[in-house]
Parts: C-alpha cells; sequence; structure tokens
C-alpha cells in the first residue's frame, strides 16, 4: 500500500510525485536506510528539543494530541511529527504549533530527497528525516514525535536520548510486518506486539505504558530491564478513575481533573497516559492547571468527530455525521462503547441505540472482524472504496454486513452517494445519526468533502 499525497502547491506536488515513485524492497526491516539518509543530512535527530516518543495500536495518535494540548497550554513551543495525513501531506509537520507552509515544505522534502537518491528511503523515512531536519533548525521547546508502524524498527526509533517514551493501547494490526516469523521473538501475536512496541525504550528515559494481557505485560517489563529504564506501567505506577471528573494518581500523589472534551472512555485513557508521561520526566515541568487546560482543549481529526456545517452536511439537516478513522476490531469496540453511551449522538430503540455506517476498509484490513464488532449497534451499513487506495469492494462488504445480520445493508460508489442512500426514504422529521467509519484515508477524503481541512 503506498501512503498517497497530493498538494495544490505545485512546488509540493512535484516533491510529493517523488515520493509516491519510491519504492521499498519487500521485506526490508531495519534502521540502516534511515540512519544512512539522516548521517547525509548532519544526523539532526542529534539536535533535536527533548523528545516525547509514543508507540501503540490503538490511541498514540490521541496521546500525542493530549500531549501538545497540555505542553502549549503550559506556554511551550512544540513540535510534532504524526501519521498519517488526513487531507494535507502539511499536517505531518507542525513547527513550534503550526503547520509547515508549503515553501518551506517543498524546500525540505527536496533536500532529503536529493540527499538519499540513491538509498532508496521508504515514504516515511524521507517524512521522519524531513521532520527532524525542520525540528533541528526551528527553534522550539518539545517534540512529540508519533511512530510509524511497530516501534523496533520504526524509523522514529533513530531517537537516542528521548525525554520519555509512552506506549498506548495494543492490538493485533499490521499483521504482515509485525508478525513476521523471527527467531527470537515471542510465539503469542499481542506478546508480539508488545515486543515490537517495546523496541522504542531507551536507558535512561522512563516507558510508560497502559496495561495489557499478560503475555504483553512481559514482553513490557523485559524491555525495560533489558534497558534499565524505570517502568510506569498502568496499574502499577499510575493508574485514573473515570466518573463525571478524572482522578489521576501516581507515586506522587492525586489530581482532580476534568474529563476531555474528546469522545469515549478510551480517550481517558490516552489522556492518562499522557498525564502519566509528563509526569515520567524530569526535563520539563508542566502546572497541573495547564494539564487540565489541555483536556478541555485537545482535539484530533477524526477520531469521533462531528462534522460542522459543509456540503456533505447540506445533503439533509436531519444528518449528524460523525467520522472516525479507527480500523480494527479494538478500534470498532472503543467506537461501539462510545456509541452506544452517548445519547447525544445515537437514536435509541427498543432493540437498543442504533446508527447507520458508511464503511470503507483498506484490502489489508480485517473488514469482517470489524463488522461484526458494530454490527449490535448498527440498523444499516453501506459499502464504499477508499479512494486512491488498495480496499474492500463494496459489494464484499455489504455482503458480510448482511451475514452479520445488520438489517439493512447497500454498497455505493462514494461517500455521497452512500449518504444520499441512506437519505432516501427516510422521513422528513426522522433524525438519523451516521458514522463513517474503517479508514483514515477515508476519514481524510470525507473532511475534504465537508471542507474541514485539519489545521
Amino acid at each position: 500500500m503506498m501512503d498517497f499525497a497530493k498538494s495544490d502547491s505545485p512546488a509540493v506536488q512535484a516533491q510529493l510525485d517523488r515520493l509516491g515513485a519510491l519504492s521499498v524492497p519487500d521485506g526490508r526491516l531495519g534502521l540502516e536506510t534511515i540512519r544512512a539518509l539522516l548521517d547525509r543530512l548532519g544526523n539532526p535527530q542529534r539536535s533535536l528539543p527533548p523528545v516525547f516518543h509514543v508507540a501503540g495500536t490503538n490511541g498514540k495518535g490521541s496521546t500525542c494530541a493530549f500531549l501538545r494540548a497540555m505542553l502549549e497550554a503550559d506556554g511551550k513551543r512544540v513540535h510534532v511529527t504524526t501519521s498519517p495525513h488526513l487531507v494535507r501531506y502539511n499536517e505531518r509537520i507542525r513547527l513550534a504549533g503550526k503547520l509547515i507552509e508549503d515553501d518551506a515544505l517543498a524546500a525540505l522534502l527536496e533536500e532529503v530527497l536529493d540527499a538519499g537518491e540513491d538509498l532508496n528511503p521508504s515514504f516515511f523515512e524521507v517524512t521522519i528525516a524531513a521532520a527532524f531536519l525542520a525540528f533541528s533548525r526551528t527553534p522550539a521547546d518539545v517534540c512529540v514525535v508519533e511512530v510509524g508502524l511497530g516501534g523496533r524498527f520504526d524509523a522514529t526509533n533513530v531517537i537516542e536520548h528521548p525525554a520519555v517514551c509512552g506506549i498506548a493501547a495494543l492490538g493485533i494490526d499490521h499483521e504482515r510486518f509485525l508478525l513476521a516469523p523471527e527467531e527470537g521473538t515471542p510465539d503469542d501475536p499481542i506478546a508480539r506486539i508488545a515486543f515490537e512496541k517495546a523496541g522504542i525504550a531507551k536507558p535512561g528515559a522512563a516507558l510508560v505504558t497502559q496495561t495489557y494481557a499478560e503475555g504483553a505485560n512481559r514482553e513490557i517489563r523485559i524491555a525495560a530491564a533489558k534497558h534499565q529504564t524505570p517502568l510506569a506501567m498502568r496499574g502499577d505506577g499510575w493508574n485514573i478513575d473515570v466518573t463525571d471528573r478524572l482522578e489521576y494518581r501516581d507515586n506522587r500523589g492525586k489530581l482532580d481533573l476534568p474529563l476531555p472534551a474528546m469522545f469515549g472512555e478510551h480517550q481517558a485513557e490516552n489522556a492518562g497516559l499522557a498525564i502519566a508521561m509528563l509526569r515520567n520526566q524530569s526535563i520539563l515541568s508542566i502546572s497541573n492547571i495547564a494539564m487540565a487546560e489541555g483536556l478541555r482543549r485537545a482535539h484530533w481529526p477524526a477520531r469521533m468527530q462531528r462534522l460542522t456545517d459543509g456540503p456533505l452536511m447540506d445533503i439533509d439537516a436531519g444528518f449528524d455525521i460523525w467520522v472516525d478513522g479507527g480500523h480494527n476490531a479494538n478500534a470498532a469496540a472503543a467506537i461501539r462503547q462510545t456509541l452506544s453511551k452517548e445519547s447525544r449522538l445515537i437514536n435509541f430503540t427498543e432493540d437498543g441505540p442504533k446508527i447507520s455506517v458508511v464503511l470503507g476498509m483498506l484490502r489489508n484490513k480485517n473488514v469482517a472482524e470489524f463488522i461484526h464488532t458494530i454490527a449490535p449497534i448498527t440498523r444499516t451499513l453501506v459499502g464504499v472504496p477508499v479512494p486512491s487506495h488498495d480496499h474492500h469492494e463494496p459489494g464484499a462488504i455489504r455482503a458480510i454486513a448482511k451475514e452479520a445480520g445488520i438489517a439493512g445493508h447497500g454498497a455505493a460508489d462514494d461517500v455521497t452517494s452512500a449518504l444520499n442512500m441512506l437519505n432516501t426514504g427516510r422521513p422528513h422529521d426522522e433524525w438519523q445519526p451516521v458514522a463513517v467509519l474503517g479508514s483514515l484515508y477515508l476519514a481524510g477524503e470525507v473532511l475534504r468533502l465537508n471542507d474541514e481541512l485539519p489545521d
């Protein structure tokens, strides 16, 4: 799967075309190429502000959003690199609080691509090299760096001395890469995932994690011991309780904080991880007031995001459209839990809460598992393609929805057609919540169609 990118800037697009032409030898693993590329660029990764490094299967992007919001609420200038982008490639590189400008991005990508022309780097390796080069040249107080895939062999893992490392929720994803047979690695799938994520652990930087199945917990503890790094695992180092407030506690005391503005109990867990990371590093001081304000401010596009006025919303005022880019069974379970508990978001019938779902998923994702997880709260599901990416065919999605017992099922050529299909025959005064799910790339297309560009 190629991580496609488009830009309205001809100068940026010229470099994105070069990025899109890159190919990686199948099965290549390791950090040799990114290290060689960074060496040619003067090793900018060694000249960064303090780095908060975040891995995980689900929730790592949201954890980064909470970190950024809390740090900025404390007056810090924050560099951030996350992936994938939703609408514009610029979203991957945030310099001291602002997305990188087109002219600077075009020059940066050209410099990196020229430097590594004979190395055959990947799309992501070039992106990370560009981000670190930009970070090294722009003054800031801190960097928040999201792992792209796994951890041990991820291009971001060239960071040598992070301030703190964090691991969010774990699940089975990217099996082709993260579960590839390798001598000396765990046989149990979730333990292997933990082994890969824990590969970001570094001596001298606390490793802060959620808690997992025992096999995964064991791999986390082994990694911490191997690197002689302090381990702060949820339930044994820090914890949270969630009621109408978020109560955080660790060996330094308790914090009584507001709930995150982002929907879902899983967001409180991500926020707890961000707080624990802040409290388990000693380079930066962050006030409790800033943590509270960050919880109120934090926003992460396409994570239970409610669309505002725009072309998609104009299809019918009775729609209430939510978009989420979660694409595995764990994400589906979190979406289901969130929607089931939010009477503001969803219709409740005699059979329980019901929504209409527009679903598009990449071909390498387990669409059947996702559909069966979301089925109990779904009254109608319409399959759609994911533009410019290899995806499950809408007709196949429709067939799985029927097999899963979802009463209404259909297939459409695009999101707009799917919304029109859901609108057909609906009583004019019936309010209909719709969730567009299954892919961050599809979520980005929805935001583009509704003129809601992430900033």
